[in-house]
């Protein structure tokens, strides 16, 4: 590695770990990733298990954050958890940003697409997020993929208003135009001249539906519109919690508290990520 790579690494390491926060959230994120992937291993009790002798047992040594209203151990239920809500954030992040970045690049470069594409994503941008979330539902079902589906349609928009804007400024830039005048085709001139320079809004943004999608998800779940109930999900478990918790807070409390955590986790990652790659940002030391 040459001297000027690794200052310009060092540079960009001393960005992101600006704030002390950045660094602690990462962390929290890859104990959170190690966690669901190893629950299946890890899980002291079956997380499907009922065992109404104990139910409602507070946190303790043999259930150490307590059991729910059916004696299912909670520690076990939020590792499966986490899995699950990880599994679909990331579902979803693929699907709007493979979605969002494509609508965004095409009506960023082609200008007579570029009214009709931004109409549509206007007009689905009207809506609150979450109250479209809850519509598709309705329409769709309650189901794991539906759930998928129902918030990629949600948050594509995002990534598309992202990405088009960007798209503007450098479909319009000298190499650009370099490549168009040499007779390079578009499908080229969009691959290898413009996607590349989009990169840092689109992971920066990807970051920030990751967040969103996770809050999104429990929300559904909570209201009995995402995840069937069968499935240990963070919003299912505080929706089995309500009638408990006058008389165990814990039911809600804790995956309450784990999905806060996250959700501020990967928006902190985002913003430092974003202090990282913006170049408007890369002279500020």
């Amino acid at each position: 590695m040459t001297s000027a790579a690794h200052t310009h690494l060092l540079k960009m390491r001393r960005r992101l770990f600006r704030r002390k926060l950045v660094l602690v959230s990462i962390i929290v994120i890859l104990v959170l990733v190690a966690l669901a992937i190893l629950g299946p291993a890890i899980a002291p009790h079956d997380p499907s298990r009922i065992d109404v002798m104990n139910r409602l047992t507070p946190p303790g040594w043999e259930y150490l954050l307590g059991t729910d209203g059916f004696g299912r151990d909670i520690l076990s239920r939020m590792l499966f958890g986490a899995r699950l809500s990880l599994f679909v954030s990331l579902l979803v992040v693929l699907l709007a940003t493979s979605l969002g970045t494509l609508a965004g690049i095409v009506a960023g470069y082609f200008e007579k697409l570029d009214g009709p594409i931004m109409r549509i994503m206007d007009a689905t941008m009207a809506f609150p997020e979450i109250l479209l979330a809850i519509a598709l539902m309705a329409a769709l079902g309650p189901s794991l993929f539906n759930v998928v589906i129902a918030l990629s349609v949600v948050y594509t928009p995002r990534m598309a208003r992202v990405v088009r804007a960007s798209a503007l400024v450098v479909a319009r830039m000298q190499f650009t135009e370099a490549a168009r005048s040499i007779g390079a085709s578009s499908p080229r001139i969009l691959l290898r001249h413009i996607l590349p320079s989009l990169l840092t809004p689109i992971i920066i943004q990807a970051t920030f539906i990751f967040a969103y999608t996770i809050l999104a998800e429990s929300s559904l779940s909570f209201l009995g519109v995402g995840v069937p109930p069968e499935m240990p999900t963070w919003g299912n478990m505080i929706n089995e919690g309500k009638p408990f918790f006058v008389q165990a807070d814990w039911l809600m409390l804790i995956p309450g508290a784990a999905i806060v955590v996250t959700v501020v986790a990967f928006q902190t990652v985002g913003d430092g990520l974003r202090d990282m790659l913006d170049p408007r940002l890369r002279d500020i030391d």
